[in-house]
């Protein structure tokens, strides 16, 4: 039985649109243009898939003055890879995305003090090893989440899944908003992906990319200057046509751009069920108004759940966040350059160690206002930084595991760049770079994973390691030894002290320490007495230890 199901497109300013499809055995079926700017038309369609499009007069100035352009519904929700049509289907009488029944929408959640979270890309963290560089799938990462549970993570982080050109990308030239990339699955296998997070206490966010979009995508052939501005305002950092999020249409009293990734927005929380978002470039988008109210619409939509709103802001701004900034987290930028400095072995500066491990300094208050990372899809992992410097083998993993001790027990959400946690080898790169799983069956590797997975354990025993407080009792520029301690009110209290030289300190003192009595020494699992204000301990070279009261 076929039911009247209206097609819709926003082009207020446009003479003429029709839609045309599959139904219509590809012949225009012009659309109604109403007050409120919306062509509109409706097609009888029974139960079943369709393929269409839309033809529009546009109004962009790279084209003819009102010349016919084809064009995919900036609102499709699934995309033909083949014929990079739309596709529409109904069931039931109804347009649906897809029938995916979700199961573990009841389960609770971790909140934000709780995050440890793991950043992949889909195509490159698993999937067909076996191949020359095959593409991974959502099914793929469903296959490593019994390894990430066991890792202690507790949310993923997605780089863009939105459906973009070509057979290979990062994400972040996003073509279609609404449409997640089909090359990796379906819509009900990403569903799937994270309805089985959630089945293990795991959250997803999303990468979001909403200061630009990619040059073809729907809105810039419609009408290029009534959703972007009309040219880069930063030549040198832009990445396709940037959204003008200022300005308001008087007409139909409405920010255009504004409202379409406000609608993006809202679609991904209600029909992907996800529990963050990550913003990048928010340098590019350049307009707090818009974010603070983004944000809003990002929590309101989320409802109750918790969910996280940070983002990526080069240089670093503690202007993000606070009383006045829109943002709920900021990529922790210089952290990542400091520690890279000193486990490198490049330098050695207590004043920005202390300002890395201790937001606070730079002026971020909260324990989740930060995103402490050793490496990101845009950093070259640690190993490789260490390889660069000729410093391979037993010393560079010494040096790795430094550096994970220092990312777990900062002040700050840390988050691992995949592979990371066993020592991955590879360049960050924007081509098709597989992460190397059989370097897990190495003894180094191993014992990578293993401090990683201890570590995160112990940050999970201890609140402390969730709180605000902090204090840097010891300071020995000569010996390269910082020594600080973590705390909450109930008695839970944490004791790091690191080496940042390349001698062994044998029998190293560290007075004005925080408490006398038994310490448990959590990197090499034995006790430990403090007395008299102050404990001795073997310092190797480039490590850390790790007390717990």
């Amino acid at each position: 039985m076929a039911t009247a199901i209206e097609f819709a497109l926003f082009a207020p300013y446009n003479k003429e649109a029709a839609v045309t499809g599959s139904f219509s055995e590809w012949e225009p079926i012009p659309m109604e243009k109403g007050d409120d700017g919306y062509f509109r038309t409706k097609v009888e369609l029974e139960d079943g898939d369709y393929e269409y499009k839309f033809r529009v007069r546009s109004k962009s100035w790279f084209l003819e003055p009102d010349e016919w352009t084809e064009i995919v519904d900036p609102y499709a929700t699934e995309i033909a890879n083949e014929s990079q049509n739309g596709i529409i289907r109904i069931k039931e009488g109804s347009r649906i995305v897809d029938t995916y029944v979700w199961s573990h929408d009841g389960n609770s959640l971790p909140s934000d003090r709780d995050l440890i979270i793991y950043e992949m890309h889909v195509g490159d963290f698993s999937g067909g090893e076996d191949d020359r560089n095959p593409r991974g799938k959502y099914k793929d990462v469903i296959g490593k989440l019994d390894y990430l549970s066991e890792l202690g993570i507790t949310a993923i982080e997605l780089m863009p899944v939105n459906e973009y050109p070509g057979e290979y990308s990062w994400g972040y030239n996003p073509r279609y908003f609404f449409a997640a990339e089909s090359s990796y699955g379906s819509t009900a296998d990403l569903k799937h992906l994270i309805d089985e997070c959630h089945a293990r206490g795991i959250r997803v966010f999303l990468d979001g990319i909403y200061n630009h979009s990619e040059a073809s995508s729907p809105l810039t052939q419609i009408d290029h200057d009534y959703w972007y501005h009309h040219s880069p305002r930063d030549p040198d950092n832009t990445w396709g046509p940037e959204f003008n999020f200022e300005h308001y249409d008087e007409n139909y009293e409405t920010y255009p751009a504004r409202k379409f990734i406000g609608d993006v927005v809202r679609f991904w929380i209600q029909e992907y069920h996800i529990d963050g978002i990550r913003y990048d470039a928010a340098r590019q988008i350049a307009n707090y108004d818009f974010m603070g109210w983004i944000v809003s619409e990002a929590n309101k939509t989320a409802g109750e759940k918790p969910f996280y709103n940070v983002a990526e802001h080069i240089p670093e701004t503690t202007d993000l966040i606070g009383i006045n900034g829109p943002m709920e987290g900021c990529w922790h930028e210089s952290f990542y350059h400091c520690i890279k400095e000193h486990i490198c072995g490049d330098t050695f500066d207590l004043e920005r160690l202390k300002e890395a491990i201790d937001g606070k300094r730079q002026g971020y208050p909260g324990a989740t206002d930060i995103v402490n990372y050793l490496s990101n899809h845009d950093r070259d992992r640690m190993m490789v930084e260490l390889s660069n410097r000729e410093i391979f083998d037993e010393a560079a993993f010494k040096r790795l595991k430094l550096g994970a001790a220092i990312l777990m027990t900062a002040i700050g959400i840390p988050m691992l760049w995949m592979g990371e946690e066993f020592g991955d080898y590879h360049r960050t790169d924007p081509d098709p770079t597989k992460i190397d799983w059989t370097l897990l069956d190495n003894d180094l590797n191993r014992g990578l994973f293993e401090y990683y997975k201890g570590l995160i354990a112990l940050r999970k025993q201890n609140p402390a390691l969730q709180t605000e407080h902090i204090e840097f009792f010891h300071e020995d520029p000569e010996s390269k030894v910082i020594a600080f301690t973590r705390w909450n009110d109930e008695g839970s209290r944490i004791v790091v002290i690191a080496n940042f030289s390349d001698n062994f300190l044998a029998n190293y003192t560290v007075p004005n320490f925080p408490a006398d009595g038994t310490w448990h020494e959590w990197t090499r699992d034995f006790d430990i007495e403090s007395g008299d204000g102050q404990i001795m301990v073997d310092l190797p070279e480039y490590e850390a230890r790790v007390l717990v009261w």
